[in-house]
């Protein structure tokens, strides 16, 4: 039986794992964590959006990211400080300004097979993870936005999104609890929410009934390649206190697959690859809503408020995720209170629920300059990548865990 190693178990990697498995393969995945995802799959924004399938490379994101520099309260923030990767991948990521219309109308089609995908696993394997199918409702302050916003909603529906505007009655309407005034909005009622680490958790656990087999706070130092496979080298994380970090152990297999997602600059590197994701952080809270008024306050439908650029999602009857900012900053992982209290400060403009209990969270977002995930073989012919799917992992995942499972397959078949 052919083995496969997948490195990560993120979104990315557990998808990757599981459609693996299905195709009769040996599978086994490391990750320097003791648990599934616990990085950027932990606690982001919740939707499953087509909707949110724009890739960002357009001259006016490029104007509002210097316009926005000075401002600690900006959706978008670039840290100036010199680093080549940052300058480098901001350097790419102009170059495809050009692939703007081609790339989103791919990521559109994309989405829409991995939400189906998703929805059919899930039922499948009956995961619970607080899925709402109630559709994302994308609501607009000004004229000028709104107008830009038809536009950007013609070239979604060119590549087969169901995506309605609406009127602010019509917003009222679809979600109840919003108590803002709003120039008019697009609603696209096949996209969904949920809670993307239950969903993680659940398929792992899932994984393991086809044979997936889980080395958890393992981390990979290096793949050896020979004619009939790759040894991967691998040892205890710092988060593994049980194993002595010095002790090297190996796996012999026919291929890896890296769903690193930030980690995949770096692992890339060491096979002899150039996979430029480069860390875009994005912060969330998850409010509790522990008293009677807010659980009945709080939105069902999941929200896009496009001039702050945050995004709700109801995480079953007592949470509710709010999500939003993107931040060139490194590898930083640090929580800032100036950014999360924008976020707070949005929940108490737009609904009448508390704001006593929230929790605050910051992951770095996998993004290719592109803003397209890589799901392709690398130079070498023992090794694939399924990374760098930016704010759209939840939303393409299902999809590209088949696509990179079906090139492993027609290259090394079980």
């Amino acid at each position: 039986m052919c083995h496969i190693v997948v490195i990560g178990s993120g979104i990315t990697g557990v998808t990757t794992a599981y459609e693996l498995a299905n195709l009769g393969y040996k599978v086994t995945v490391l990750d320097k964590h003791l648990y599934p995802a616990m990085e950027t799959s932990f606690a982001n924004g919740g939707q499953l959006s087509a909707c949110n399938a724009e890739v960002w490379n357009q001259k006016a994101t490029v104007l509002k990211g210097i316009k926005w520099m000075a401002n600690k309260n900006a959706p978008l923030l670039l840290n100036p400080s010199f680093d080549l990767h940052k300058y480098g991948w901001l350097m790419e990521f102009v170059g495809n300004i050009k692939h703007y219309e081609a790339n989103t109308r791919d990521t559109v089609k994309m989405a829409l097979l991995a939400r189906e995908h998703l929805f059919a696993v899930a039922e499948k394997e009956h995961i619970q993870f607080d899925l709402e199918k109630r559709g994302i409702l994308h609501f607009y302050h000004s004229k000028l936005d709104y107008e830009i916003a038809t536009k950007v909603n013609d070239l979604l529906t060119t590549g087969g999104l169901e995506r309605i505007a609406v009127t602010p009655a019509d917003i009222k309407a679809i979600e109840p609890s919003l108590k803002g005034e709003y120039y008019g909005g697009f609603y696209c009622p096949g996209d969904a929410t949920g809670d993307i680490h239950k969903f993680t958790k659940g398929l792992a656990e899932a994984s393991e009934k086809y044979g997936v087999k889980y080395l958890f706070g393992m981390e990979v130092t290096d793949v050896k390649h020979h004619k009939k496979g790759v040894t991967v080298l691998y040892h205890a994380s710092n988060e593994n206190m049980h194993l002595d970090a010095a002790v090297v152990e190996s796996l012999e297999a026919d291929a890896v697959v890296v769903c690193g997602g930030v980690g995949s600059y770096h692992l890339a590197n060491l096979l002899g690859d150039r996979v430029n994701v480069y860390p875009v952080k994005g912060y969330s809270i998850t409010l509790h809503l522990n008293d009677e008024e807010s659980v009945r306050n709080a939105p069902w439908v999941s929200l896009l408020d496009e001039s702050a650029k945050i995004v709700t999602s109801r995480l079953g009857a007592d949470r509710l995720r709010v999500a939003g900012t993107a931040e060139f900053n490194g590898y930083n992982r640090d929580i800032r209170a100036d950014r999360i209290q924008p976020l707070t400060d949005w929940v108490n403009k737009n609904f009448n629920i508390t704001t006593e209990n929230v929790v605050p969270w910051a992951g770095l977002r996998p993004m290719m300059p592109n803003m397209m995930p890589m799901v392709s073989r690398g130079r070498r012919e023992r090794v694939f990548y399924n990374t760098g799917h930016g704010h759209l992992g939840w939303t393409l995942s299902a999809a590209t865990a088949v696509m990179i499972s079906q090139q492993v397959a027609s290259q090394h078949p079980v």
